[in-house]
């Protein structure tokens, strides 16, 4: 947890530290596209502020009211920074598409120092976020990569407009990577999605999962299994597992033995409900009516 405060916090640093270097220098450049970036990054910079806020709050304790504790929230940060990703693409194709009709002339030498500063800074942070589990880490880490691209591209297209003065060339190469980090973006947002609504977490095959648990000596079979996670991170599972009476006796191990199963699966928060052959649960009863 402690981690990935860290990164979520690193990351904020170096972005609010590339907006103020970005203003400068779209100032001293007369670049409107740099000023325009850097509100953009602006509006970024507030977005991981508030994850790197939520991942702090995450970290408190459990409460009566709160049994969950408040690890859900970097859920909803993740949820918060995929809104603002997408709007801020939204409003960086709306600027970049007129471009394309009328091309204005940027400053390629400022353009070309401050895109090496950019892909520097940010990729730093990139490299740090990647390395996270957690949903918002990666989110996050989109919004990062957003940038590189984003900077190279300028970088490219420094170098393109200073030789060969296309000035369509960046608005081309804008487009191009706006498209493709929104896919990025939306493709998170949508396990995102899935885990708020307490959906089972992609990287977990359910099916799998009752396989491995019938596969234990003494398991008949296994119903009402739900399985879902608090952020993408801590993950948990409820199921009602049909033994062979005899192993009613001595429940804990078969249990300690289901757990272990699970713990293959990265599921380590388990609740586990023992049944007899002949027990009808309700589920079940209902089901075969």
């Amino acid at each position: 947890m402690g981690d990935r405060e860290k990164n979520v916090g690193f990351a904020a640093a170096l972005n609010i530290l590339f907006t103020v270097i970005e203003f400068i220098g779209g100032v001293l450049t007369n670049s409107l596209a740099l000023m325009a970036d850097a509100l953009h990054d602006f509006a970024d910079s507030f977005a991981l502020i508030i994850a790197w806020l939520a991942e702090k709050k995450a970290k408190k304790p459990a409460t009566g009211k709160m049994t969950f504790g408040y690890r859900r929230l970097s859920l909803l940060s993740a949820v918060f920074t995929t809104i603002v990703l997408i709007a801020g693409s939204l409003l960086i194709l709306s600027r970049a598409i007129p471009r394309l009709i009328n091309p204005e002339p940027v400053n390629a030498e400022g353009m070309l120092l401050i895109a090496i500063i950019g892909v520097m800074i940010n990729g730093l942070g990139f490299v740090r976020l990647k390395k996270g589990m957690s949903q918002s880490e990666k989110i996050l880490s989109w919004h990062l990569l957003e940038d590189i691209l984003g900077w190279v591209a300028l970088l490219i297209g420094a170098i393109i407009i200073n030789f060969w003065n296309e000035p369509v060339i960046d608005p081309i190469m804008t487009i191009g990577f706006t498209i493709f980090v929104l896919w990025g973006v939306l493709r998170n947002a949508k396990e995102t999605f899935n885990l708020l609504l307490e959906g089972v977490p992609a990287y977990i095959d359910i099916d799998e999962v009752k396989n491995s648990i019938v596969s234990i000596e003494g398991v008949k079979r296994v119903h009402d299994v739900h399985i879902w996670s608090l952020e993408g991170e801590t993950d948990f599972l409820t199921a009602h597992i049909v033994v062979e009476n005899k192993y009613l006796q001595e429940p804990d191990t078969i249990k300690q033995s289901i757990k272990s199963k699970l713990k293959e699966f990265h599921i380590v928060h388990s609740t586990l409900e023992l049944e007899g052959e002949g027990v009808c649960s309700e589920t079940v009863c209902f089901l075969s009516r």
